[in-house]
C-alpha cells in the first residue's frame, strides 16, 4: 500500500523543500471528492506504479485509502525526475472521463514492405463508471500494410465505456517511409 503525507503548505518554498527531501508532489481529486494536497516518496511511488497489474491502485493519504489512476504527469525537462502527478480518484457507480492507454500487438505487414508503425493516439478519453474502467485498448496492428490504419470506430469498446473522440479518428498507422 502506497502512503503519502498532506501537504501543509503549498507555496514554492514547501514544495522545493519536499522535492529535496525525496518526496513527489501529487494532487488527488475526483467528483465529489474535495482535492487534496499530498506528497508521496518519490521511490516507493514510481516502485509502486511499475508493479500495479491494473489501471487503478490504491493510496493512503492520512488514514483514508483511495483507489487512483494517474490522470498527468510533469517531468522535470533536464533530468527526466518526476515532478508532479495528478491523481483521480476512481468511485464505483459515478461515471467520469478517465485516459485509457492503447497498446499495439504483432508487426505490421507494412513494416515489411518499408513502412513505419505510428501510434497517433498513446491514450483515449472515455467516459464510464468506476466499475466499468478498462485497464487498456489492445489493437491487432498485424494486418496493417503501408496507407492503412485503424480508427477509433474499429474498437472493441467495452459496455458501458464511452469513447469521447471522433470515430473517424486514428488511433495507429503505417505510413510510407521517406
Amino acid at each position: 500500500m502506497l502512503e503519502g503525507i498532506i501537504r501543509e503548505s503549498i507555496d514554492k518554498q514547501a514544495t522545493k523543500v519536499l522535492r529535496k527531501d525525496g518526496f513527489l508532489i501529487a494532487n488527488i481529486y475526483g467528483k465529489g471528492v474535495e482535492n487534496i494536497n499530498a506528497a508521496f516518496k518519490s521511490n516507493e511511488f514510481i516502485r509502486a506504479v511499475k508493479n500495479k497489474t491494473s489501471l487503478t491502485f490504491p493510496v493512503t493519504v492520512a488514514g483514508t485509502e483511495y483507489k487512483v489512476v494517474i490522470q498527468d504527469y510533469q517531468k522535470h525537462p533536464v533530468t527526466s525526475d518526476l515532478l508532479h502527478v495528478d491523481l483521480r480518484v476512481v468511485l464505483d457507480g459515478v461515471v467520469s472521463k478517465y485516459l485509457i492507454p492503447v497498446k499495439t500487438e504483432g508487426i505490421p505487414i507494412g513494416v515489411k514492405n518499408k513502412g513505419i508503425l505510428i501510434n497517433s493516439k498513446k491514450r483515449l478519453l472515455v467516459k464510464c463508471s468506476g466499475e466499468n474502467l478498462p485497464n487498456s485498448f489492445t489493437l491487432d496492428v498485424s494486418n496493417l500494410d503501408v496507407g492503412n490504419s485503424i480508427l477509433i470506430r474499429d474498437i472493441d469498446v467495452p459496455a458501458n465505456v464511452t469513447i469521447m473522440e471522433e470515430d473517424r479518428v486514428a488511433v495507429a498507422g503505417v505510413i510510407k517511409a521517406k
